[in-house]
């Protein structure tokens, strides 16, 4: 029977599971109609557009390609790149607490997230939870998202650790897949007292 390989060190995702990200968050200040709100971010600035800045892709090409498909929308279209972290609520409650606890413990602590690369300068000053971090691969600066294999493998190749001892925290069932694909622990983020109770089952917190 082969032995159990514990994890060593956490890899953290970002966007909700650190932090919450709601889009609607900005728009709800320059729309009045919820409904207009919703197909908004359903058509105009949405997640799946958005994603472009996870991949690489320049605000400088975005932007005006879609002021020219949504003309109507040029104000708000210019805020999702001027007022980006008004997308964002806060903290997700429990996580930042643990982050806290796994330094306490002298667990090492890393990030893998898919985020602009225009965007990320502009956030991680406002965001201290991951002063205790020792590197953060960010997608859009990579120009490769998850769940790409390609970023996991820069990701051990930056971090200096093998798949096996890494354990990775990711809220998209997909990610947390290519993960495990390369040897990696994982875990699907839902709340923080499961994740409470999977870092304590791997051995990270007690």
């Amino acid at each position: 029977m082969s032995e159990i390989r514990l994890p060593s060190a956490v890899v953290w995702d970002v966007g909700r599971v650190l932090i919450q990200w709601d889009l609607r968050c900005l728009f709800a200040k320059m729309i009045d109609d919820p409904v207009e709100v919703e197909w908004f971010v359903s058509n105009v600035v949405t997640e799946r557009w958005h994603h472009q800045q996870d991949e690489g892709r320049p605000l400088s090409e975005m932007v005006p390609e879609r002021i020219a498909q949504y003309p109507q929308y040029a104000e708000h279209i210019r805020a999702y790149a001027t007022r980006f972290n008004e997308t964002i609520p806060g903290p997700v409650p429990g996580t930042h607490d643990l982050v806290a606890q796994l330094d306490a413990q002298g667990v090492r602590q890393f990030g893998l997230t898919n985020f602009g690369d225009d965007f990320w300068p502009l956030f991680r000053p406002t965001q201290t939870v991951f002063d205790v971090f020792e590197d953060v691969v960010v997608s859009g600066t990579e120009k490769v998202a998850k769940p790409d294999p390609a970023i996991y493998a820069l990701a051990e190749e930056r971090f200096g650790l093998p798949p096996s001892a890494l354990f990775f925290i990711d809220d998209k069932a997909e990610n947390i897949a290519a993960a495990k694909a390369r040897g990696w622990h994982g875990h699907v983020f839902e709340d923080a007292a499961r994740l409470e109770a999977d870092l304590t089952a791997h051995g990270l917190l007690g």
